[in-house]
């Protein structure tokens, strides 16, 4: 038993914080507000210590043999670890690396911001805030877990409050559509990853049942779900065996990739499962939407890295290569369809679909500099929809339209969202020296550099290797995504802050002023795009101690047996 207690109050506080605000009377709105707000500022606050409180230099040491050689466990950092049911080998487990340090940090600041921008909900606020909550605990349990089974658990936890904040809360004449096309997508996603996990959890059991020497020693000789039992078991060459389902040539690493990857790549927009992602982020109420396009997209891209490649990097060997064609679609394609939107809340949510993209090209790189881009790219685009999101809610809050040809002049009524807005769209834009810059630079020098050779090496298919070659070209292609988000950037922000306001048509404007906590929200989340972009160095250390192993794996862990 190891236990530190930080984690479990980051995961306890919204959870706990959901069952009171059940407990209140109906009438009890202000108390449910309240309470939102110190369960995700508590939250926020403990995210804040363990991201501060990192020990980079303690990760780095510890990760040298998977660095340099492909082999070692992950070490966890502010580990919880109770035995939960010993006999299926399920524990409640919680820790951290430096990307998940990033991401529960990331989570931290979307859900209070959410919160804050939620303050004016009057439709039963009592229910909205602890559905809110309860979907915020599901989203830090996922970053947080190290048991596969806990991971899972939470995983699909937060797909339930979700289909009920939209369905319940969400624009009326998409919700109920878009909360089970949604659902359906998430949920069919999932499972197919489960099935390929199920797969690996088995395939390591029956590995160690005849190698029982290599079970990791400070297992007492159980295997579990533990997530450095299949990593190591990966590493032993347990899914690299040779003549899967009688193919030569294929193992179950390069079966079952494709399926865990892009099952959990539902849930980050991958092309062509991405069309759920903009009704779902339209229909939603605002702090949803923040929630969603903030951190649910990168909880899919986490997943997908720490599942799939992490736990079969032979099969990312073999398959990143065409995926990253498809990460290609999602950037470009993505960015069309945003420029071609007129509703405001559309354009939001197929640039996410755009940018999102990003971070599967960053990815498919497998090499330091781009997977350290994605890395950055998942919270600078977390906080940048966060703050997207909460404009367009506070616009529409007071203009009862997101239609753009509609809109016009909000700036001068609204000069705190104007700015927030015009920010958003630079760091969207890739702009210097904002957090968008920091993040998609590394990842189109990540493409440039291509496949490191040592990969090629040991995924000798005639894919990985010409992956060498049209890396290059995906770089070029991919800018074209740049053009039309500026484009598209700057086409909205005319629209809608500039040009004439209809004072007449808008009088809400004047009559229902911001609040001091939207104010807040936007502070918060408009400081971290400048403070990323001005001193990168507060987190590449980090993620770069997360992203080295990953890679070492993919260079030098085992191949084809």
């Amino acid at each position: 038993m190891e236990f530190t207690g930080i984690l479990t109050g980051i995961l306890a506080f919204p959870f706990i914080g959901g069952l009171v605000i059940l407990m209140l009377n109906k009438e009890a709105k202000e108390q449910a507000r309240v309470i939102a707000a110190f369960a995700t500022g508590a939250s926020l606050l403990l995210s804040l210590l363990v991201f501060f409180t990192y020990d980079v230099d303690a990760a780095n040491a510890a990760h040298a043999s998977l660095i340099e050689n492909g082999t070692g466990p992950i070490v966890f950092q502010f580990v919880d670890h109770i035995t939960w049911v010993k006999n299926l080998g399920i524990s409640y487990q919680l820790g951290v690396d430096g990307l998940t340090a990033t991401m529960v940090m990331l989570t931290g600041l979307a859900s209070f911001a959410g919160v804050m921008i939620s303050w004016g909900v009057d439709e039963r606020p009592r229910e909205f805030m602890a559905f809110f909550l309860f979907l915020v605990a599901g989203v830090y349990g996922v970053f947080l877990s190290t048991d596969i089974f806990l991971l899972l658990f939470f995983y699909e936890l937060a797909i339930f409050p979700m289909y009920l904040l939209i369905a319940g809360w969400g624009w009326v004449e998409l919700r109920e559509y878009a909360a089970m096309k949604l659902t359906l997508y998430i949920l069919i996603g999932s499972v197919i990853a489960l099935v390929g996990l199920l797969v690996l959890y088995f395939q390591a059991g029956a590995f160690y049942t005849a190698n029982p020497d290599l079970l990791p020693a400070a297992s007492d000789g159980a295997y579990s779900f533990d997530f450095n039992h299949i990593h190591l078991a990966a590493q032993y060459g347990a899914f690299n065996v040779n003549g899967y389902m009688g193919f030569d040539g294929l193992t179950i690493a390069r079966f079952w990739f494709p399926f865990i990857f892009i099952g959990f790549g539902v849930l980050a927009g991958l092309f062509p499962f991405h069309n759920w992602s903009p009704d779902g982020h339209v229909a939603a109420p605002t702090a949803v939407s923040m929630i969603h396009a903030g951190v649910l997209m990168k909880l899919g891209a986490y997943a997908a890295l720490r599942m799939g490649v992490q736990l079969t990097p032979d099969g990312a060997r073999v398959h990143l290569p065409w995926i990253v064609l498809l990460a290609l679609v999602n950037v470009v394609y993505g960015a069309f369809i945003a420029f071609r939107q007129r509703d405001f809340k559309y354009v939001i949510g197929f640039s996410s679909v755009s940018h999102m993209g990003l971070v599967s090209l960053g990815i498919a790189t497998m090499n330091n500099t781009g997977m350290m881009g994605a890395g950055l790219q998942m919270f600078s685009h977390g906080v940048m929809t966060a703050l997207f999101f909460s404009c367009v809610g506070m616009v529409y809050d007071r203009a009862h339209t997101r239609d753009l040809p509609s809109l016009g002049g909000f700036i001068y009524k609204m000069p705190i969202v104007g700015v927030a807005f015009i920010l958003g769209g630079l760091v969207s834009m890739g702009m210097p020296p904002l957090s968008g810059f920091v993040a998609e630079f590394p990842i189109f020098i990540g493409v440039w550099e291509g496949i490191p050779a040592e990969v090629i090496a040991k995924a000798p298919t005639s894919l990985t290797e010409n992956g060498a070659h049209y890396y290059g070209l995906i770089v070029i292609l991919s800018a074209l995504g740049i053009i039309l988000t500026a484009t598209y950037v700057l086409r909205v922000t005319a629209q809608v802050f500039f040009g004439d306001f209809d004072e007449e048509k808008y009088h809400e404007v004047n009559t229902k002023p911001l609040r001091v906590q939207d104010r807040v929200a936007l502070i918060m989340l408009s400081s971290w795009l400048i403070i990323l972009g001005v001193y990168p160095q507060i987190m590449t250390g980090m993620i770069q101690s997360a992203v080295d192993p990953v890679v070492g794996l993919l260079k030098y862990g085992a191949g084809l047996q």
